[in-house]
């Protein structure tokens, strides 16, 4: 398989299609604004098309990420959505953070067409995209896996099968439920070593040794520690997805207080004027007095 269309060219998708292209897959890109798709197009020496249908036609592999459920929908069914023109053989693969009902629904729709399917949402954010050391969390089809593993391989480091459609998508919501728990408590730790006036290099090369350290502490620390917060992952999107998970976790009928809680303090920074700031700015609301 070589042809491949990408649809979706956000902070995420514009670097993760380049690396397709220049990984050898002949790659078409659509975005919503065609303007983008021009620049990338400009920039790696790919094809744009006008419709994710056009973007579509004749690829062995097309892959999705965009916004959220109502988003994927909007690229897949109707005239001008990749299915119109995606034959048979062929893999659809959705890197959006969706919900897993999403992935079922548009499985059956696949199947129904002879067409194979992963849902793969990633972990690693803009600057995992850029160096193409994402991890993905992927359900569906595992034989359509190892079809498409060459492709995903050129922007996802790590690629775990997780199980059936919607799976991949379940995964990625247990990944967001751990980064708010780890980010609040980072946030809370590094207000109380400013309060009592400990130096964070100090303090952060002696604990992040031992059990606190974690992906956050070591990457994210000393921009929270300087109160930079205009990169990243943005706190809307953090919304976006921690609202998935408490939804799936009434379905199943569980409670999560503490990412209930979490999800809370992101809509605090959003009132701060938060929204596109990085999900580390939890302690820019922590010291906001």
């Amino acid at each position: 398989m070589t042809a491949c269309a990408f649809i979706g060219l956000g902070v995420m998708g514009y670097p993760m299609a380049g690396h397709l292209q220049t990984g050898g897959f002949t790659t078409t890109v659509y975005n919503r604004t065609a303007s983008k798709a021009q620049q990338w197009q400009q920039r790696y020496q790919g094809n744009a098309a006008a419709t994710p249908a056009a973007a579509a036609q004749g690829a062995d592999l097309v892959m999705l990420c965009v916004g959220n459920d109502d988003d994927v929908r909007s690229v897949v069914y109707g005239e001008h959505g990749v299915l119109a023109s995606m034959q048979p053989g062929s893999i659809l693969i959705d890197h959006t953070t969706a919900s897993a009902e999403l992935a079922k629904e548009l499985a059956t729709a696949c199947a129904e067409r002879g067409i194979g399917w992963l849902d793969a949402p990633v972990s690693g954010g803009q600057q995992g995209a850029e160096n193409g050391v994402l991890t993905a969390m992927i359900g569906g089809d595992k034989e359509a896996l190892t079809q498409a593993d060459k492709a995903l391989a050129c922007y996802a480091k790590t690629r775990e099968y997780m199980g059936p459609a919607g799976h991949g998508q379940l995964a990625k919501m247990v990944n967001q439920i751990c980064i708010a728990g780890v980010v609040q408590g980072l946030a809370e730790g590094l207000q109380l070593a400013r309060k009592v006036g400990l130096d964070a290099d100090t303090l952060i090369n002696a604990i992040s040794q031992g059990a606190a350290g974690s992906w956050q502490m070591k990457n994210r620390y000393q921009t929270m520690w300087n109160h930079h917060y205009e990169h990243g992952f943005a706190v809307d999107w953090m919304r976006k997805d921690l609202k998935i998970a408490l939804q799936e976790a009434e379905r199943q009928g569980l409670s999560m207080p503490m990412t209930a809680l979490v999800d809370q303090f992101y809509a605090e920074v959003q009132k701060m004027g938060g929204s596109r700031w990085d999900t580390s700015s939890l302690l820019a609301r922590l010291e906001r007095d």
